[in-house]
């Protein structure tokens, strides 16, 4: 019998407040479903590089699941910038910094199937969100804890309104 295979320990992701770094834009994203699957929803706020008013994108799907709506919030935020820009995408889902930041290469070397070879979950979104990265200039993902606002989380604001412009979108989608 093959000896047992020891897992490594996941390193933890360490929250750290977000810096725009000079002419990069933020966008601020968050999903909500209601079940899973069920009625969803998405938000991006997308904070201009120049320091100019905010703009919030929302949408949603009556049938859909909340991986889904964070991969749709970041999409729809990156489609909203023009080619070339430097972007940091702020999202309180490690399922898609991880997407984006640790397995999209391995996927894509596998033929998008993951490391136990079974085909990767939201292929679409994952590749349409690549091919965004590919059009867009410097493009950082950024990790927040989500669902923590007052005080000491002042600079989560944003986190919470995408949060509630996602519940918002997927409610009129359960309307539809």
């Amino acid at each position: 019998m093959p000896p047992a295979r020891r897992s490594r320990p996941k390193p933890k992701i360490v929250e750290t407040p977000v810096e725009a770094r000079p002419g990069e834009t933020l966008i601020w994203t968050d999903g909500a479903c209601s079940g899973n699957p069920g009625p969803g929803g998405w938000a991006a706020i997308v904070v201009p590089a120049d320091g100019g008013s905010p703009t919030e994108l929302s949408g949603g799907d009556a049938q859909t699941t909340n991986n889904r709506m964070e991969f749709s919030a970041a999409l729809g935020g990156l489609r909203s910038l023009p080619d070339g820009a430097d972007v940091c995408v702020v999202t309180d889902s490690q399922l898609l910094l991880n997407s984006m930041t640790t397995w999209l290469a391995g996927w894509k070397r596998k033929g998008w199937k993951t490391a136990a070879g079974k085909p990767v979950k939201n292929q679409d979104l994952v590749q349409a969100l690549d091919a965004e990265t590919e059009r867009l200039g410097n493009v950082r993902w950024h990790w927040v804890r989500g669902h923590e606002t007052g005080d000491g989380h002042e600079h989560k604001a944003l986190n919470d309104r995408a949060d509630q412009l996602a519940v918002a979108a997927a409610e009129a989608a359960a309307r539809r």
